[in-house]
């Protein structure tokens, strides 16, 4: 990446000039902001997890877990970050996490992200509760990537629905989330009595969808949370409703929430196009496998059929290295865009990214890697 030396070197002049105010460098020091701007509500939905938060903390001790050994004398002079994925050339291997609600971190919400996504080249992956439409999602974005992450309705009409306007709004991917079966036991949340989701907060799809309205007496705020909360938990959920999911769209279908090996080979089975090794950032099921831990097994059963994404715990570009040399094609971050959001909207989800692509072109640099494609095993060691 030619003049990248360069780039960073006036990164550092700019942090460092007295004259300027500078925004966080560290997720560290994003939270710790986000954490004194934000009410105590929003900011423990954003951060928090599941149960005694074991699942959250291990996701990010899982990276600790291995070292880089890098390779020196190598010419790492002619870098390049991209990868291929569903036919479409991304600039680097990271995409935003769907989050949902994100109006609750900042008021222009998912539209601000969206801005930021589209000017990095980074795709972002729209919540089915976002507090935008993923038609105006799509408009901002213009032609920059993007997905659509579902929540699975029993009401399978609307599902297919949501998909159609996804297709129709240039969506090229599906990801079906499958671990939210039911809601997880969130301590901080109970201890908040928040819910940004009975708030209304993230009914912009639902109300904008007409089959969704059609099962409605009166279209407004209480009938439609109430009618959301009575399909959007579906413990009856299985792979035959992905058949179903299948008929309805010719878009790639991810499946999110992966985290055993024989339901990673049931997926390829049942022709899913893609993997996202996932435990919902340690906000379900509380004492589950980090994502990390789960990928070796995963990428060794998948073996390069499909895709396999990673997200839960990524917060480095050293991080990124690490997932992608245990097998991931690609990886996601939530919450550290959402502090960025949160402190600075646009402008703080685009200095994260910047931050971290950056950050991730310096750890390809220095272990020895000219590509992305490069990244494998024999760089690592096992602590």
């Amino acid at each position: 990446m030619a003049g990248t030396e360069q780039k960073n070197e006036s990164l550092l002049f700019t942090r460092v000039n007295k004259d300027t105010q500078a925004l966080p460098i560290s997720i560290e020091d994003w939270e710790q902001k986000a954490r004194e701007l934000l009410p105590a509500g929003p900011f423990d939905y954003i951060a928090g997890g599941s149960g005694a938060e074991e699942t959250l903390v291990s996701n990010r001790a899982a990276f600790g877990k291995w070292a880089i050994v890098p390779r020196m004398l190598r010419d790492v002079s002619k870098r390049t970050l991209g990868i291929e994925l569903f036919g479409q050339q991304l600039k680097t291997p990271v995409l935003l996490a769907p989050v949902g609600m994100q109006a609750i971190a900042n008021e222009e919400g998912e539209l601000a992200t969206a801005r930021a996504a589209a000017a990095a080249g980074v795709p972002m992956v729209v919540s089915t509760v976002s507090a935008h439409t993923l038609e105006q999602i799509a408009e901002t974005m213009g032609d920059a990537p993007r997905w659509f992450q579902l929540y699975w309705s029993n009401d399978r009409e609307v599902c297919a629905s949501m998909v159609k306007r996804a297709e129709a709004a240039g969506y090229s991917a599906i990801v079906l989330t499958v671990d939210t079966i039911m809601l997880g036991w969130k301590r901080r949340d109970f201890r908040n009595g928040y819910s940004p989701l009975r708030e209304g907060r993230g009914l912009a799809n639902y109300v904008s969808d007409p089959v969704f309205c059609s099962r409605l007496s009166e279209v407004n705020t209480e009938n439609a949370v109430e009618e959301v909360l009575r399909n959007i938990y579906h413990p009856t959920l299985n792979w035959d409703d992905i058949d179903y999911l299948r008929q309805h769209t010719k878009l790639p279908i991810l499946v999110k929430g992966i985290l055993h090996p024989d339901d990673a080979k049931l997926a390829v089975e049942r022709g899913v196009d893609g993997i996202i090794v996932s435990n919902h950032g340690g906000r379900q099921l509380d004492g589950a496998i980090s994502t990390l831990d789960a990928l070796p097994a995963i990428a060794e059963v998948v073996d390069r059929r499909i895709p396999v994404l990673l997200d839960s715990g990524v917060r480095t570009g050293a991080d990124v290295v690490k997932a992608i040399a245990l097998g991931a094609t690609a990886v996601l971050i939530g919450r550290p865009f959402m502090f960025g959001l949160a402190v600075a909207g646009e402008k703080g989800v685009a200095s994260v990214l910047d931050t971290l692509i950056n950050e991730l072109d310096v750890s390809v640099a220095l272990s020895g890697s000219n590509s992305v494609a490069e990244l494998n095993r024999s760089i690592l060691i096992r602590l």
